[in-house]
């Protein structure tokens, strides 16, 4: 399937009806729980989807230039708490997303009958709030990850979903990866043995104003809920739901966590280990240890492929044994950064009907939240 094309300019200048709001599957249905890339039945061309994006961060900008790369998808609409960061916003992206309006407050991007779907890009501590706004306007919802700061309030949103029959899906590239989602599906399939043990980290030095988000705890900063959802998720795509876990962090003076390693058991009695960092450069690297071989990334945050290192049966782990390595490469490609396969995960969902997405179920969102309520817990920080 190819997502990218030289008709981007032409399809993201249409505007065409808003999307029919029709009833979704919801938990348990057939369709929620497919584990791949939903596709819409229909072989018409559909209408492109139309986007708004609340807040205008960092984020926001890495999300808007992937937006770009989506031939079906266009962004129309900017809200931020004050017109000159919208106006801001929309002037550096000018070239890729022409004609897109600005609006200086939240409540009216979200009444903009135009808006299809809004990305909810503020700080985690407004995440609930943000998005509650976008579901009672009648948006459909992609929320940036963490979705909230613990599972009640994602619980909460999930709930609000549900009464508005909207759809919400949380930002979580990783789950829409083709990279992980081929590596997922071998493991599965049994062609590169069974699990025993993950290992991922993910880490970068983050120097900036005390009360950036990233470092300001009534913003929700924390290493665990910045980079450690990251090895969380990916040991929960490869083993399952954990069934036990174990932290250990280092706190600042602001009582937020710098530095967490996670010890996990999984189904099967699978081991885990994962840390997070905000104060030293990790090395980014994943690796599972399986009982024919080895699985390893060098970059699972953003991979381009993955490798399966087979043994013999008669190895003690040394390169006498190694056999050839196998490329683990995704069934698609990746779209920009990432951001572009969860755009078109929620195109494909909303042309579906669907209320959650299969690679991204609430479930599972609520699941991982719950894994970060228990380790924030066993470290001491408290929101």
């Amino acid at each position: 399937m190819s997502f990218l094309s030289a008709g981007v300019a032409s399809a993201l200048s249409i505007r065409a009806p808003a999307l029919a709001a029709g009833p979704g599957p919801r938990d348990g249905d057939a369709a929620a729980i497919v584990g791949t890339m939903t596709t819409p039945s229909s072989s018409a061309v559909p209408p492109p989807i139309r986007w708004g994006i609340l807040a205008t961060g960092r984020i926001a900008h890495a999300f808007a230039t992937d937006l770009a790369l989506v031939p079906d998808a266009e962004l129309v609409a900017v809200g931020s708490r004050s017109i000159t960061s919208a106006q801001r916003f929309v002037e550096a992206h000018r070239a890729e997303h022409p004609g897109a309006a600005v609006y200086g407050s939240y409540a009216e991007l979200v009444a903009d009958p135009t808006v299809d779907v809004v990305y909810v890009a503020s700080p985690h501590s407004l995440h609930l709030e943000h998005t509650r706004l976008a579901l009672e306007a009648g948006k459909h919802v992609l929320c940036e990850k963490p979705v909230t700061l613990t599972a009640a309030d994602a619980e909460e949103m999930v709930a609000l979903a549900r009464e508005h029959d909207r759809f919400l899906m949380e930002a979580m590239w990783t789950a829409c990866h083709p990279v992980i989602r081929a590596l997922v599906t071998g493991l599965r399939e049994g062609r590169f043995g069974t699990p025993r043990h993950l290992h991922a980290e993910l880490g970068f030095v983050v120097e900036r104003d005390p009360d950036d988000r990233m470092l300001d705890p009534a913003l929700g900063a924390s290493a665990l809920l910045d980079m450690g959802i990251y090895p969380l998720t990916f040991a929960h795509l490869v083993l399952g739901e954990a069934t036990s876990l174990q932290a250990t962090a280092d706190l600042s003076e602001r009582s937020i966590d710098r530095d967490v390693a996670i010890a996990g058991r999984y189904p099967g009695g699978a081991l885990a280990t994962m840390t997070a960092s905000i104060t030293s450069w990790s090395s980014r690297t994943a690796s599972i240890a399986t009982d024919t071989g080895r699985i390893e990334l060098s970059d699972f945050h953003h991979p381009t492929s993955a490798t399966f290192t087979p043994y013999g049966g008669a190895s003690t782990n040394d390169d006498s044994a190694l056999e050839s390595v196998v490329a683990i490469e995704g069934a698609e490609p990746v779209i920009g950064r990432g951001y572009g396969n969860e755009i078109v995960e929620v195109g494909s969902c909303l042309r579906a009907g669907l209320r959650e997405s299969p690679l991204v179920p609430h479930a599972q969102t609520l699941t991982l939240m719950r894994q970060l309520d228990t380790v924030r817990a066993q470290v001491g920080v408290v929101f």
